[in-house]
């Protein structure tokens, strides 16, 4: 969602994909590595202390913890920017500003509303840099949120039904060919082994019958 800045020569175009096939891998390798460190602090220490601490069901606390963080990103990331941005931009009414965070921050960014684009705005470059810093860390928080609330038991459950079940049977049949496999395999080292074993040992050879009766005799 560029807006209205948007590359016009085949120069510009060409380093577009190529930035674009370069840096977006990259941005989804920054945001998750961010997001995990992140839930840890935030979602994940705080059920196991009300959890161990108070004695409260995981479950529970977990569905708890979920509801008030999404309420607390809601409003930090969505109802107070639209106020925000509903003052600041003349032409933007609640509805626009909050209609504008959503799509922001949900990577849809069609571009159709675009903030600090009049030219007689003031601060208008400080204003640009703190839309930019407003996006990632509302994306950031998104995906800490939608992180937190896959972890639900509940979620898991309703995640499982759509998961590819494998046949028992298919499932025998691999465990058997393994076992067979492995069988066979340890069958012919064993083989191996003693071939080696006999092949190492020292030749003696037999004492004959007349040495033995001489012997007996003297």
């Amino acid at each position: 969602g560029y807006g209205h800045t948007v590359p016009l020569s085949d120069g510009g175009k060409a380093f577009c994909i190529i930035y674009s096939v370069i840096g977006i891998p990259f941005t989804l390798l920054f945001l998750t590595a961010v997001v995990q460190r992140i839930i840890v602090y935030v979602t994940r220490r705080p059920v196991l202390y009300f959890h161990i601490r108070w004695g409260f069901s995981k479950q529970i606390v977990a569905i708890i913890h979920a509801i008030l963080l999404g309420f607390i990103t809601v409003s930090c990331f969505f109802l107070i920017p639209a106020a925000i941005f509903s003052v600041l931009e003349d032409d933007w009414n609640f509805l626009e500003s909050f209609y504008f965070c959503f799509i922001s921050l949900s990577t849809i960014g069609l571009g159709d509303y675009v903030p600090g684009e009049g030219y007689n705005q003031k601060f208008r470059e400080l204003y640009k840099i703190g839309i930019t810093c407003y996006l990632l860390l509302g994306l950031i928080a998104m995906l800490v949120v939608l992180e937190t609330f896959c972890e639900l038991h509940e979620l898991k459950k309703f995640r499982k039904l759509f998961y590819v079940k494998k046949d028992k049977e298919e499932d025998q049949v691999h465990i058997m060919e393994h076992d067979q496999l492995s069988f066979s395999s340890i069958s012919d080292q064993a083989a191996s082994m003693k071939d080696d074993q006999k092949a190492n040992e020292p030749f003696v050879t037999s004492q004959s019958p007349t040495s033995n009766d001489s012997s007996l005799n003297n």
